[in-house]
């Protein structure tokens, strides 16, 4: 079993940056393939980064290419969301997936795939 505790959200205004932090207990991540996902009020859960466990590959959601930037620090058993340039609709609440598995390109960006969730945290951008 793996646990995921988000942190790092907040309140920030446009054009600001958040980072934000999930760090996992219970096994090591090292294996696992991680992502971000988030979900705004009264929509669905969609995806944002993924990582495989050796951080040399990444994917990104093309509403955040360019401004997001996903990392992982496997030592720490910790991956990161760096955030920059942050518009009002990026507001959601940010949750942190895992899954025990290598690098599957069609099936990273899909919430069914992760066997492992955080309880999210709140990410509020105003204008």
């Amino acid at each position: 079993q793996v646990q995921l505790v988000e942190s790092g959200g907040g309140l920030v205004q446009a054009g600001g940056s958040l980072r934000l932090s999930c760090a996992a207990s219970g096994r090591t991540i090292a294996t696992s393939t991680m992502a971000w996902f988030r979900q705004a009020p009264g929509k669905g859960r969609e995806f944002v980064a993924a990582i495989s466990w050796s951080g040399g590959t990444t994917s990104y959601a093309d509403s955040v290419l360019g401004r997001f930037n996903i990392s992982r620090d496997n030592a720490k058993n910790t991956v990161y969301l760096q955030m920059n340039s942050l518009k009002p609709e990026d507001t959601a609440v940010y949750y942190c997936a895992a899954k025990s598995s290598l690098y599957a390109i069609n099936y990273v960006r899909t919430t069914a795939w992760y066997g492992y969730w955080g309880q999210g945290t709140q990410v509020t951008v105003s204008s």
